[in-house]
């Protein structure tokens, strides 16, 4: 395993997995460009051809997103992924955010704040929150991920892969989570079959994902 200490480290992408980058980023071009949001459909391919993008014109909006609309402290959390989070760090999996969000130039310092703020504000737990496009490097023992380049390249590498499905990686072979029910289910089982101890919450239980909120408001 690569672990830190003894824990099972899992890696987390964000956009599309926790955050709904989609959304946030329709809702910024359509504000932007002066039309409806529908005239940019949520079921889209991973190259936004749908929308009527080329690589030049998504790289200007996505820019424009990040540092005139400051999109990424304010995207809807993906359902269930907080509660998730905190019962596979309650079990022992040590989170480690693992997203490519500053690969767009002069945009770094909005992406990195405002990743830290929407973290806080969604009230996911992590340990390790890296930035970088070759998250192999990072050494997780299994990753959860959109993007179906970074699938390939984490499974190139040897490393477990767990797809968070999305329409633009349908045709990405599994296995694959379509909820964050399935993302818990697949990390236990991948925790079992390394050898490691995995200790799932009891079926129904609500996790306290408000427990940081307090203690960092307490003055004890």
């Amino acid at each position: 395993m690569a672990t830190s200490g003894s824990a099972f480290v899992l890696g987390v992408d964000l956009d599309g997995v926790c955050a709904d980058y989609t959304l946030g980023f329709r809702n910024f071009c359509a504000q932007r460009m002066g039309v409806d949001p529908e005239t940019f459909p949520l079921e889209r391919s991973w190259d936004f051809r749908e929308w009527g993008f080329d690589d030049a014109m998504f790289e200007t909006m996505h820019r424009a997103a990040i540092i005139e609309g400051r999109i990424l402290a304010n995207l809807e959390v993906i359902e269930g992924a907080a509660e998730s989070l905190w019962r596979l760090s309650d079990a022992g999996v040590w989170i480690r955010i693992v997203t490519h969000r500053l690969y767009v130039n002069w945009s770094h310092h909005a992406a990195a704040s405002d990743t830290v703020t929407w973290l806080d504000q969604a009230k996911i737990p992590y340990r390790d929150l890296c930035f970088v496009g070759a998250k192999a490097d990072v050494g997780c023992d299994a990753y959860i991920d959109d993007a179906p380049h970074n699938i390939m390249n984490l499974r190139k590498a040897g490393r477990h892969a767990i797809v968070y499905e999305q329409p633009y990686n349908l045709d990405t072979p599994g296995p694959r989570a379509s909820s964050w029910d399935q993302v818990e289910e697949l990390v236990y089982e991948l925790m079992v079959a390394g050898g490691g101890f995995a200790e799932p919450a009891l079926p129904g239980f609500d996790p306290d994902v408000d427990r940081l909120g307090r203690r960092a408001g307490s003055t004890d």
